[in-house]
């Protein structure tokens, strides 16, 4: 598959860093969109400052992920000539993870003022998976009227709330719980927690 994975400047960079290391194991391709404040959370939640130039940012992704340039591309927000712009050249699926509160509600509203909400809106007018991870609490009216705009327009809520049913014993293991039902919106299998089973303890 071919798929967007954009992190926003929501708090929880770490489950989008961690769902592009899983998408990229699993075989897909990815187009990386980071918003500026994106950037600011990557350099204050992870400690990695990659703002620059496209090739700057695509140099320093594909080291940090390991992976050749057909395998990942980065475009800028403001390049609204990327190939993921337009409908007749859409991926197969995006992500939003973290998605603040702001991103989401411009996508409920069609506002393609960026290459990263133009992307969201070309998911939805041509009918393709479009999963959102919003990471934000308490939650406002405002937050919860998006939300359920988005979900009936056919966008998948996936709230960052990890379980803990798999009696999970690392911060790793909680980001895996949340990246793992992400993958499971976008159909993709994967072995990052052990499903429910009340007779597994």
């Amino acid at each position: 598959m071919r798929i967007i994975l954009a992190i926003t400047g929501a708090s929880g960079v770490q489950y989008g860093l961690r769902l592009g290391e899983q998408l990229l194991a699993a075989g897909h391709t990815l187009t990386l969109l980071v918003s500026p404040a994106g950037f600011a959370v990557l350099k204050a939640e992870a400690g990695f400052d990659w703002s620059g130039t496209e090739q700057e940012v695509s140099t320093r992704l594909r080291a940090y992920f390991q992976v050749p340039e057909e395998r990942l591309r980065y475009y800028s927000e403001d390049n609204l000539l990327a190939p993921v712009a337009s409908g007749s050249s859409a991926a197969d699926a995006m992500v939003v993870c973290p998605c603040s509160m702001g991103s989401l509600a411009r996508i409920a509203c069609g506002i393609s003022g960026n290459l990263l909400e133009r992307s969201a809106d070309v998911m939805l007018k041509e009918r393709r998976p479009l999963v959102l991870v919003p990471r934000e609490t308490p939650l406002s009216e405002i937050h919860l009227e998006n939300m359920l705009k988005l979900a009936r327009m056919g966008a998948r809520i996936v709230p960052a709330m990890p379980a803990f049913y798999h009696a999970p014993e690392t911060v790793t293991e909680m980001i895996d719980f949340v990246v793992g039902k992400v993958l499971e919106s976008l159909g993709i299998g994967h072995r990052l927690y052990r499903p429910w089973n009340p007779e597994v303890r």
